[in-house]
């Protein structure tokens, strides 16, 4: 009876194999760059270029917070061991916060199985969908070098709730503050040198006019003024 025990276990062990395996959909690349899409506005797959989140390209194999030119991953995810590859992916996919509590990663998660399956595929084998991704990715991403002078921010000016912004065509916006957007960044496509940013946007909405409240307008430097300077070290 024990020598039958000894001969049904691996037939047993080899079932459950194939059950599991059954059970894990297989993924499809191609319809996981349609998935991916979710993700863009955090990371992108052209290497070293870091968002919201850290590039993707390579992420095969690698294990987790290593990526040496992003600096903002969490404690949490600093300390775990974790390699990504198929195994940890769809958990993490599925649930990042329950999968490595206290993490940093605003993403709710990819509930259904297929796509998490299509994305891990598509991460995985870095085929031709991947590489088009990657440089639509690279195109779609602003060279703030090359935006207009009225989007070039040389100095700013803050004055009870209103920026004083000046730009590179000599032009001075007010924001309120709760409107003021700026656009950076530290790669080669960041603003030229002198500039504290590029790109400008602003509620358009009329405010009723009181003592500190200044309307969204542009005007015509006229004057130097008290302001931050484009090469100050601090922003405030």
């Amino acid at each position: 009876m024990a020598k039958l025990a000894l001969f049904m276990l691996p037939a047993m062990l080899l079932v459950l194999a194939v059950e599991a395996l059954a059970a894990t959909p297989t993924g499809d690349a191609k319809r996981g760059a349609q998935v991916f899409q979710a993700c863009v506005a955090c990371h992108s797959l052209v290497p070293d270029r870091n968002m919201t989140g850290p590039s993707l390209a390579g992420i095969w194999g690698q294990r987790a917070a290593t990526r040496e030119t992003f600096e903002r991953y969490s404690p949490a995810l600093k300390a775990s061991s974790v390699v990504w590859d198929a195994a940890t992916l769809d958990p993490w996919l599925k649930s990042p916060d329950r999968f490595i509590p206290r993490n940093r990663m605003t993403f709710q998660g990819i509930a259904n199985s297929t796509d998490r399956a299509d994305v891990i595929a598509f991460l995985k084998e870095g085929d031709a969908q991947r590489t088009q991704t990657a440089e639509s990715d690279q195109n779609e991403f602003p060279d703030l070098k090359k935006m207009p002078p009225e989007t070039q921010v040389q100095s700013i000016r803050y004055c009870r709730d209103t920026y004083h912004v000046t730009t590179a065509d000599g032009e001075i916006a007010d924001f309120w503050e709760t409107n003021l957007r700026l656009k950076t960044d530290s790669s080669d496509k960041g603003p030229l040198s002198g500039h504290l940013a590029a790109s400008l946007s602003f509620c358009r909405a009329e405010c009723k006019a009181t003592a500190h409240q200044c309307s969204s307008r542009r005007r015509r430097r006229s004057a130097p003024s008290s302001s931050i300077s484009a090469n100050s070290p601090r922003g405030s």
